[in-house]
């Protein structure tokens, strides 16, 4: 069946019963902010589905253009992938629900009418809780329990995964159609969405039945056109292999399935048909959005031709073979092929211009990664690349996972950043208007005494209303007459208060006079200007007003503290770690900092205590500390440590604590390194390949840590009744007694534990008063938990809940006879050259019955077939296991547990060679495992 006669007779089935035709929406719908282009065919309906518009009708049927990137590296590569496809759907808006959409589906794939697959070539799927959707399956189509599966949430439910994670909102199951290929595999083909329930709150009764019900479905029209024709992807079918041969000409390229080149050109096929009918509705390649989207596929595709041995453009050519092949659905298409095409021959030569410096770069760049033995490429390598070699970072990663290297998003974002804010972000930000843009035409910048002062008098020179953001920039008044809680923004002439900017945080404090009271709550920077954010907590500020500007002066010295000792920890770390640790980035906060470095490693605990005792050894040194404003040239000749890569101005600020360092640097310090007064080191972790990050405090902050950090282990050591020098061992000991109680319930071994837990005296006890072997016993314990330090006893207390849960869960278990893997094969019986073993097993749970399948299966010289069954409360639960022989001979788990099943009125299933069913009715478990055996007897003859 061709493609065009599916998407026509699928639409006309569903005019026949009662919906309304109804064309594609546009690919991007600039009306929904909420998507960048049109992903599903319900995406037009929303306001019908939640009744925000006057239905004309109740039912429609489309075949909705869409395109969706969550899978564009699968493009190409798969059978079945695209980013841009068709979607063949139903709808009901309160009208026809469940029963009907499954009817309906059935009847159109089946009836000989329509497209007349065979059923037996189709099984579904079905939420686990839909009892209702399985019976309709089941007793009104007539699939067999077998070809009927229950999956999770996050396979079969819309949203994924509502009914525990949310959102709240409308939601409900949802029932998938597979074809079987002729190679044993499957292939989904149709999703039918039932929207039924409203969920509030969390689980458990928080989904709530709708008054009025809805159906959305949708098929993949080029996934069941290649079903139907038999080929092997859905790139072969009679309307897209026309374009994947023009690809082939165009390329110069032999086209063959199982090679690169074969999976390229599919890859350009899929892309030249996104990109057309993009650009076809004015969507051309930008720097973001769908715009980024374009550009990213276009180059995409280019470079697969790169590969090819292409250098010159030959996208654009594809465009005559997309409009062909979408001619009947789509005429429109054939109107702008000539715009289209010049729009992404322009793209190609923008790109075939930079891409053979860029590949040249990157060759270099994978080249040396492997002679480090790096295994990602750095994000501020990947921003290079992209703002001097026009290459995407996706081209990039595409490439990296070629060479098995993974990619830094998170730097690649950072780079991105701060390229973006030293480029000046692109036209958009040099004709930037508003409030602020006003002032600093008039003011060009707000001079900073910070350095000198923290109180100084000014003059107001603006007012400013709002945070400010792209929305809402403000508006600048001439005077404010009422307090409020509003927050607003203040410009003096001048200002001791820091804006953020190198990493430490603006300072607090308060602008007041006699008329008006100022609470400065955070200072930031708008390019020159200093910008004061707070609430005018009385009086009414005017233009023009004389006031004191006031710095809190505890918040600025606890900031001092902690940007001072980040130039000592820079420095203890070259020391200690090497020159090449470089700072990468931080963040200074009121006596908190936290410092990137470059290193591959973790740094061990006893160079950690080395590095901090060499900022204590600078912090009782009372090393002077002193800033000037000097030549770069100057700096440069005195040692400054100037970070690779950086520009700096001329002159420069310099700042020298002592002679041990000197760097150049804007914020603010204290007088004498004396004045940190106390110095912790938190924690070293990594932030991305090569780059590590030390947290750590100053003054009043280090102090309590280093109390909390000692209280910390006398809770550990009460919280598991030892002394708190055996804290650490008895941590260890707990987390290991619970994984071991975990593995002992799945395979149901009878192990002795007692009830309480008790603590193993340490041979290595922690030295109590060492501080720094305290503070290494609580780093053990917060790396042994994966938690913070806040978190720990929280989590032992949970600990010791789960090993109590566990202890009594195996004694349950194994009460029972005290049952093992041996036990169960000696009981077994010979069928032919097989094995054959139906048992119950009184008080095992599902994991103890897999894993006493898992072990027999190993001990057995034989194929065998394993069925297992106990009794809980009054459910029966079944777990059957075949050996990998019989599964090839076509015996199959899921077949033989789910008959059993239904003996004891239930059902269930699996994969071929495990599978697990319940049932209801515990007094017919004998009758279930007799038929069982007989069944398999069969099989196995």
């Amino acid at each position: 069946m061709k493609t065009d006669e599916l998407r026509e007779k699928y639409l006309a089935f569903f005019e026949s019963k009662g919906c309304v035709r109804k064309p594609s929406d546009v690919l991007v719908p600039t009306w929904d902010p909420s998507v960048l282009f049109t992903p599903a065919g319900m995406n037009q309906f929303k306001d019908h589905f939640l009744g925000k518009v006057k239905l004309d009708f109740t039912r429609a049927t489309t075949c909705q253009k869409c395109l969706r990137t969550g899978d564009i590296d699968n493009v190409g590569r798969t059978a079945f992938h695209h980013t841009f496809f068709e979607m063949l759907g139903n709808f009901s808006f309160g009208d026809y629900f469940k029963e009907d959409a499954i009817r309906w589906a059935w009847e159109f794939l089946t009836d000989k009418k329509w497209l007349g697959i065979p059923g037996e070539r189709l099984s579904v799927t079905v939420y686990k809780d839909d009892d209702e959707a399985f019976q309709f399956w089941n007793e009104k189509i007539g699939l067999p329990t077998s070809r009927i599966s229950r999956m999770e949430e996050d396979e079969n439910f819309w949203p994924a995964s509502a009914p525990s994670e949310g959102p709240d909102g409308v939601c409900g199951p949802c029932s998938e159609i597979y074809y079987h290929l002729d190679d044993g595999s499957d292939v989904e083909i149709w999703n039918l969405v039932f929207t039924q329930f409203n969920r509030v709150g969390d689980p458990p009764d928080n989904l709530k039945p709708l008054p009025s019900k809805n159906i959305d479905t949708g098929m993949g029209l080029e996934r069941t056109a290649s079903v139907l024709q038999g080929v092997p992807t859905n790139f072969h079918i009679d309307n897209l292999f026309p374009i994947v041969q023009a690809a082939s000409e165009v390329c110069g390229v032999k086209y063959e399935y199982e090679s690169d080149n074969g999976r390229r050109l599919r890859r350009i096929t899929d892309h030249a048909r996104a990109c057309a009918f993009a650009i076809h509705e004015n969507v051309y390649p930008g720097p973001k959005d769908a715009k980024y989207v374009v550009k990213r596929l276009i180059r995409r595709a280019v470079l697969d031709g790169y590969q090819m041995d292409l250098r010159e453009p030959f996208l654009y050519k594809l465009v005559d073979a997309v409009a062909e092949s979408a001619k009947v659905p789509y005429p429109e298409l054939s109107e702008t092929t000539k715009r289209v095409a010049d729009v992404i021959e322009a793209e190609e030569k923008a790109f075939f211009g930079t891409i053979d410096g860029g590949m040249k770069r990157i060759g270099q760049l994978f080249e040396q990664m492997r002679d480090e033995a790096a295994v990602m490429v750095p994000g501020e390598e990947a921003a290079e690349l992209n703002t001097t070699y026009g290459v995407p970072p996706e081209l990039l990663q595409t490439l990296s996972a070629e060479q098995n290297f993974t990619f830094d998003w998170a730097g690649y974002r950072d780079a991105m950043h701060e390229h973006s804010i030293k480029s000046g972000a692109g036209q958009k930000e040099l004709f930037q208007t508003g409030p602020l843009e006003t002032l600093k035409e008039a003011l060009r910048e707000t001079p900073f005494l910070g350095y000198e002062t923290i109180e100084a008098t000014a003059t107001v020179k603006g007012i400013i209303t709002g945070v400010g953001g792209k929305d809402d920039e403000g508006q600048l008044l001439s005077h404010l007459d009422r307090a409020s809680d509003a927050e607003l923004r203040l410009v003096l002439n001048h200002s001791p208060f820091y804006g953020e900017s190198g990493g430490q945080v603006g300072d607090v404090g308060v602008i007041k006079c006699e008329k008006f009271e100022f609470q400065v709550i955070d200072t930031q920077r708008h390019a020159g200007l200093i910008v004061h954010h707070g609430k005018l907590r009385r009086g009414e500020i005017h233009e023009g007003d004389e006031c004191t500007a006031i710095v809190d002066s505890a918040q600025r010295d606890a900031l001092c503290r902690a940007h001072s000792a980040t130039h000592i920890l820079h420095y203890a770390l070259h020391k200690n770690v090497g020159d090449h640790a470089q700072q990468q980035g931080s963040k200074v906060e009121a006596d908190r900092l936290r410092f990137d470095f470059t290193n591959q490693h973790a740094i061990d605990d006893d160079v950690l205590v080395q590095i901090e005792k060499d900022v204590w050894t600078q912090i009782d040194a009372a090393q002077p500390i002193e800033w000037k404003t000097v030549p770069l040239a100057d700096a440069r000749t005195a040692g400054a440590m100037m970070l690779f890569g950086e520009k700096y101005p001329d002159p420069v600020r310099m700042v020298s604590m002592g002679e041990f360092s000197k760097e150049l640097c804007g914020g603010t310090h204290l007088t004498n390194t004396k004045q940190v007064q106390a110095f912790e080191l938190v924690v070293e972790e990594s932030v991305s390949a090569g780059t590590r990050r030390i947290e750590a405090l100053t003054g009043d902050r280090a102090e309590a840590h280093r109390v909390q950090t000692r209280e910390l282990l006398q809770k550990v050591a009460k919280t598991l009744g030892c002394q708190w020098e055996h804290a650490v061992a008895a941590t260890k000991q707990l987390f290991t007694e619970v994984r071991q109680l975990k593995k002992e319930l799945s395979a149901g071994k009878p192990v002795e534990h007692s009830e309480t837990f008790v603590v193993k005296k340490s041979e290595s006890p922690t030295d109590t008063e060492d501080y720094n072997a305290i503070r290494s016993a609580v780093r053990d314990i917060t790396r042994r938990l994966n938690v913070s330090i806040d978190d720990v006893v929280t989590r032992l207390e949970a600990l010791l809940a789960d090993r109590s849960s566990l202890v009594k869960q195996l004694r349950e278990v194994t009460a029972g006879g005290k049952l093992s893997a041996d036990d169960l094969i000696s009981g077994a019986e010979n069928v032919g050259d097989s094995m054959l073993i139906v048992a119950e097993t009184p008080g095992a749970n599902p994991n103890v019955m897999r894993g006493w399948i898992d072990q027999i299966r190993k001990k057995s010289d034989k194929p065998t077939a394993v069925l297992l069954a106990s009794v809980q409360g009054d459910k029966v639960l079944l777990v059957g296991g075949i050996s990998r022989e019989l599964v090839d001979r076509g015996v199959k788990a899921g077949e033989w547990v789910g008959a059993a099943a239904t003996v004891v009125g239930g059902g269930g299933g699996g994969r071929p060679d495990m599978a697990q069913a319940g049932g209801k009715d515990p007094e017919k478990l004998p009758d279930a495992l007799e038929q069982a055996k007989v069944s398999m007897r069969k099989s196995l003859s």
